[in-house]
């Protein structure tokens, strides 16, 4: 594998990472999918999309094997991701959680890892847990997912709580709620905002205004939904399990949506206009 150039983002240390990457919810749970998943994957790293997002609720583990499969031999060419499940993310949960992801991804490190959403323990404990990893060289970089503008503040008014790199959030052009609060937040804080279900598990696909757009502009509604999240300056992991899937999503990287393009997305999909709890699926 070597992977083909293509649009970063920067981290809050500084590091650049892949911009659209690749998601593996729903992965690795049928088994006559699993080679196509694979090979899905791994062209997905040739063609640059080398930030690997997964989690040890996924298919109960599943994902992750199936990641760990992929990326055999070829984990130094990837910015792997996983996330702890809230009722795992006490101190000594997180650690051991993080243990597991490892050993199914067959990796010695991951280079960043999630909470994957608020639960019953306290940031502190996750927190705490977060550094036990890193000072055990087990992960690089440690964020949340699922969290609002008050648990990031509450998170980063902690001891160490400032070093959260990423917050990955439901986002994507039907929901734009984040765009009131969070996303003004986090970029004033520095923390990278990834964007998870980028074109709502394929239903934004079926939008005719959508379809319109991506006629005139020669591309595919997928291609437009992603391009126009990496116009917001998030990081992006669609999910594909489909080699022919991942090279349409590829082509996102080098669309350009002109000004009268994203007064149309406006328009068709409007921008918040008050406060909007945080969305989750």
């Amino acid at each position: 594998m070597s992977a083909e150039s293509t649009r970063t983002i920067a981290l809050p240390s500084g590091e650049e990472v892949a911009a659209l990457g690749q998601g593996t919810w729903y992965l690795g749970e049928e088994p006559a999918r699993r080679e196509q998943e694979i090979a899905a994957l791994r062209l997905g790293v040739d063609l640059g999309m080398t930030v690997v997002d997964t989690a040890e609720m996924y298919g109960d583990g599943a994902a992750e094997e199936l990641v760990g499969e992929a990326l055999r031999g070829h984990r130094e060419e990837v910015f792997l991701v996983s996330k702890v499940l809230p009722g795992h993310a006490d101190r000594k949960g997180t650690v051991a959680a993080c243990e597991g992801s490892l050993r199914r991804l067959r990796a010695e490190r991951l280079d960043l890892y999630l909470l994957h959403w608020r639960g019953r323990w306290p940031l502190e404990e996750t927190l705490a847990g977060f550094t036990d990893l890193m000072e055990a060289g087990k992960i690089r970089y440690w964020g949340v997912s699922n969290l609002n503008v008050a648990d990031m503040v509450e998170l980063t008014a902690l001891p160490g709580g400032d070093a959260v790199a990423v917050d990955q959030v439901l986002y994507n052009l039907s929901r734009r709620g984040v765009e009131w609060d969070l996303l003004p937040w986090c970029r004033e804080a520095g923390v990278t905002v990834m964007a998870y279900s980028p074109i709502e598990q394929g239903r934004l696909l079926k939008v005719e205004a959508l379809g319109a757009v991506a006629r005139a502009l020669g591309a595919t509604p997928a291609q437009v939904a992603l391009a126009w999240l990496l116009e917001q300056g998030a990081a992006v992991i669609p999910r594909s399990g489909s080699p022919d899937h991942v090279r349409e999503n590829r082509g996102a990287v080098d669309l350009h949506l002109p000004t009268e393009t994203l007064d149309a997305l406006d328009e068709a999909f409007p921008p918040p206009s008050g406060p909007t709890p945080l969305e989750m699926l």
